[in-house]
């Protein structure tokens, strides 16, 4: 009776770490869709963005509900679009192949600015929302998210600026907020003086996406972000501990500051910098 006791034990504990395994398993190159924070071409309007894009030859996008809709709009943030409006700006983004993966939503402080800004997310189809809810409404905010049936990605400036400038304090939003999950921004955290390999591992489990990002020193909230993979951040590191977690999902370049003429060559830049490293990962 041991004996078959113990077999048995070894036959659960062989399938559970072979389920843990699948889970883990992940292929960078196909499990981690690249795309572009639209916030990188915020001084261009969302058509001649979306122009951009296209020349970089990415597939996904952030979108941002206080971009300008372009001249056929009259130029209306797309908060302030009517659904035909909304149904017109899509049709834009997949003219091109482009999905709009996620959008950026500002929500404001009170619950019909959010339920308007979820409309238009539900209306784009998108798979999930980024922001920043103000810390007296998380749990109207996350009953909302469960309601239209998509997570919130909380997404973090640097110290001073926002709540969510340290790790610990994304944590605490989303304890108890089903609905709530992660959005690091790389690029933000070394201004609050954070190593965001370590601000990875601390979000283990929660991260829905990734705001691709670069900076030049650490503590310093006054600098301009930089082109991927010429500043301080480790990003061998923190993509090794993406995969290590198991994390599948979107990673968005972002830039910032405006590069004159365009932002356009440093994303391609960031694109070449992102396929070199991920190509190495094991």
């Amino acid at each position: 009776m041991k004996k078959q006791l113990f077999a048995l034990v070894l036959i659960f504990a062989s399938l559970f770490i072979s389920q843990a395994h699948s889970q883990k398993a992940v292929n960078p190159s196909k499990d981690w869709k690249l795309g572009v924070a639209m916030y990188t071409f915020h001084t261009v309007s969302f058509p001649e963005a979306i122009a951009n894009v296209d020349s970089a030859g990415i597939d996904y996008i952030e979108a941002m509900t206080f971009h300008k809709a372009g001249a056929a709009l009259k130029d209306t943030l797309i908060s302030k679009l009517s659904p035909a409006g909304i149904a017109k700006l899509k049709k834009i983004a997949t003219d091109k192949g482009i999905s709009i993966e996620s959008i950026y939503i500002g929500g404001g402080k009170i619950v019909d600015s959010w339920k308007k800004e979820f409309e238009i997310a539900k209306q784009l189809g998108v798979k999930f929302v980024t922001g920043e809810p103000p810390v007296s409404m998380w749990d109207t905010v996350d009953s909302l998210a469960g309601v239209y049936g998509m997570k919130l990605a909380i997404h973090e400036h640097w110290k001073g600026v926002s709540a969510y400038w340290h790790p610990d304090s994304v944590l605490a939003a989303i304890k108890n907020h089903p609905n709530f999950g992660a959005c690091a921004d790389l690029g933000h955290w070394p201004k609050s003086g954070i190593d965001p390999v370590e601000g990875v591992k601390k979000l283990s489990g929660h991260i829905i996406a990734i705001h691709l990002k670069d900076i030049s020193a650490f503590n310093n909230p006054k600098l301009q972000d930089v082109t991927v993979g010429t500043g301080v951040v480790n990003f061998p590191g923190v993509f090794a501990e993406l995969k290590k977690q198991g994390f599948k999902g979107n990673i968005y370049i972002e830039k910032d500051v405006e590069n004159k003429p365009s932002n356009l060559p440093s994303v391609k830049e960031s694109i070449k910098y992102y396929n070199t490293e991920v190509a190495k990962i094991k």
